[in-house]
């Protein structure tokens, strides 16, 4: 952040001020293991909160009241994005929630003697399912749409086909390292995943064969430094970002022409819910997306890594070049709405995460 900011936020030598109490609240988080990712929103949504609470006269985090909270969780109800869109109820929920947090470790750390966020009240959340999931001809379609003429092309098709395989989510494609894969064993090492937890993931044969080609036909030609360790690669050279992604995968499945709209989201929706239709125990596909638990079920058994390949094989459309393998009977655990309402819970909370990167941008350009 820019000095004109930092100063704008209180600090002037004010150790009570904003910015020194916010600084010292992420340099909190990060000796306590918090994602990176976690302390980026927090900074965003803290920082934010200090400009609104400064421009109506507030000067510091010991001068808030409750009444002052109940304000600002109006004003976001109210905002309106440059696009003039309101700030969705899961965004709303996720800031106050960020705020209340702030709040009780400043009241620990004994640099409030009460917490004004302790009565607030977030607003209801609904769980829905999933809006749009392809078909496996829909998937197809958008595979195939795909051009291969360019380096790009094949980078793209080995992308979409990978997170088609497995589910994964954007951050933890774009983290993908080339040891990672293990072709032989068919699986993909995911190192530290939402919540800074490493899992195992199958992935099919097909997507294998697609990330062989990329690896042998474009990435050679995008490496800079011998020692690059990411898998996929920008025409740069650099280890593509999530937002870099995000464009790349929505602009393929918008060209493509089908109905269902969406980015990498739209392709772990898509995995779960058709291994579901053909037969999938929910266990097995909890554990594929690295889902610890639904928010409203405390089931959850632990499955060795082979047995998600022997399910995988078997119930997802592109897992094998040639089908083969025995379908398992299903066992009922929790259900196929939970596990969809669940999926849809994270593509809001990656909306809110992008949002948040964006105003960040907004916030320093200001």
């Amino acid at each position: 952040m820019a000095q004109r900011d930092t100063e704008w936020l209180g600090e002037h030598g004010d150790r009570a001020g904003f910015e020194p109490l916010i600084r010292e609240y992420l340099s909190w988080l990060e000796v306590h293991g918090y994602a990176e990712r976690t302390t980026v929103a927090v900074r965003h949504t803290a920082r934010s909160f200090a400009r609104w609470c400064l421009e109506r006269g507030i000067p510091r985090p010991s001068e808030v009241t409750f009444p002052a909270l109940q304000r600002y969780q109006r004003w976001l109800y109210y905002h309106r994005t440059k696009a003039g869109k309101p700030l969705s109820v899961r965004t709303q929920a996720a800031r106050l929630s960020q705020l209340r947090g702030w709040f009780r470790w400043l009241v620990r750390e004994h640099h409030l003697l009460y917490n004004p966020a302790s009565e607030l009240d977030l607003p209801k959340v609904k769980r829905l399912l999933p809006r749009d999931v392809l078909s496996a001809r829909e998937a197809e379609e958008v595979l195939a749409s795909i051009d291969l003429a360019t380096p790009q092309g094949l980078r793209n098709r080995a992308i979409v086909e990978t997170l088609y395989s497995t589910g994964l989510r954007r951050l933890e494609l774009v983290g993908l390292d080339v040891y990672d894969l293990d072709r032989d064993r068919l699986w993909l090492t995911v190192r530290q995943g939402k919540g800074g937890r490493d899992r195992v993931v199958p992935i099919g044969e097909r997507a294998v064969a697609w990330i062989d080609r990329y690896a042998r036909e474009a990435r050679p030609g995008w490496v800079v430094a011998e020692a690059e360790r990411a898998l996929f690669l920008s025409y740069q050279g650099e280890r593509l970002s999530a937002r870099s992604l995000s464009s790349i995968v929505t602009r393929i499945v918008r060209d493509s022409g089908v109905r269902p709209r969406g980015s990498c989201h739209l392709f772990r929706h898509t995995m779960a819910t058709l291994m579901l239709e053909n037969g999938a125990d929910i266990r097995y596909i909890q554990q594929i997306l690295g889902h610890v638990k639904l928010d409203t079920t405390q089931v959850y058994t632990r499955v060795s890594i082979r047995g998600l390949q022997k399910i995988h094989a078997a119930t997802h459309p592109a897992a094998r070049l040639a089908r083969r393998g025995r379908r398992e009977e299903p066992g009922e655990h929790a259900t196929a709405e939970e596990l969809l309402a669940a999926l849809a819970a994270e593509e809001g909370e990656e909306a809110e995460h992008e949002l948040s990167d964006q105003d960040s941008q907004d916030l320093r350009s200001r």
